[in-house]
């Protein structure tokens, strides 16, 4: 049953993207690797991206965590229970849904995440929060920055019946890492790293609080290659 449910939500949104998006991803096939664990790190306007990446990165697993109050949407259930999607008690330390990311991960699925915490709907990209440097540590996964713009615009777009230019950029892997006891500082400088990474994909109207993106130290992050 939730494979047939997969099936039709991805052909569903596929149909659909294609009538309200113009995707411009020239640097997304064939860099994902198909087998083992991986985060993706990404902004987050809440608009589009989700199911974008849902349906683009396939056919590997895909998860995440969603807001838990989503839930009680009988249709978002739905996707979310297709999906995999563990819901996040936000704003408390929900060490169940942490749990469930580590388990994600061990299983070797893609585990996305958005720093930024929370719907951006300006596409300006706001402060990370140390959440992603968490799950990071724990797993060891490899980490992947993956940017994307145009999509803030989408729901204005929709109503006018006009496609959305919606851009994707991808960076190079990485993992974190440090010696000794990690502090609370320590973990928001590794999430302040990621952004910069994310940052660094956009153009430069889009890097808010990370404009000196291209500048920016890297302390903790260790670039790495798939399958090596």
């Amino acid at each position: 049953m939730k494979k047939l449910s997969l099936w039709l939500i991805t052909n569903i949104l596929r149909v659909y993207f294609r009538l309200t998006l113009k995707l411009d991803s020239p640097d997304l096939n064939g860099i994902i690797p198909q087998t083992g664990p991986l985060i993706v790190v990404t902004n987050h306007t809440g608009q589009v991206e989700v199911p974008v990446f849902a349906t683009l990165l396939q056919p590997r697993k895909i998860t995440g965590w969603g807001k838990a109050e989503a839930f009680e949407n009988p249709f978002l259930r739905w996707v979310f229970w297709a999906w995999d999607i563990i819901p996040v008690h936000r704003g408390e330390a929900d060490m169940k849904a942490l749990k469930s990311a580590l388990r994600a991960l061990e299983e070797g699925r893609i585990f996305g995440v958005a720093p930024e915490g929370t719907r951006n709907y300006t596409g300006i990209l706001r402060r990370g929060l140390p959440g992603a440097a968490i799950l990071a540590l724990k797993s060891g996964a490899p980490i992947l920055p993956i940017a994307h713009w145009g999509g803030e615009t989408y729901m204005k777009n929709l109503r006018r019946f006009k496609r959305t230019d919606f851009h994707i950029r991808v960076g190079k892997p990485f993992t974190v890492g440090a010696e000794g006891k990690v502090t609370s500082e320590m973990r928001q400088q590794m999430v302040d790293e990621m952004m910069v990474r994310i940052a660094a994909l956009m153009p430069e109207e889009y890097r808010g609080e990370y404009a000196a993106a291209g500048q920016a130290a890297q302390k903790y992050l260790r670039d790495v290659k798939f399958g090596g």
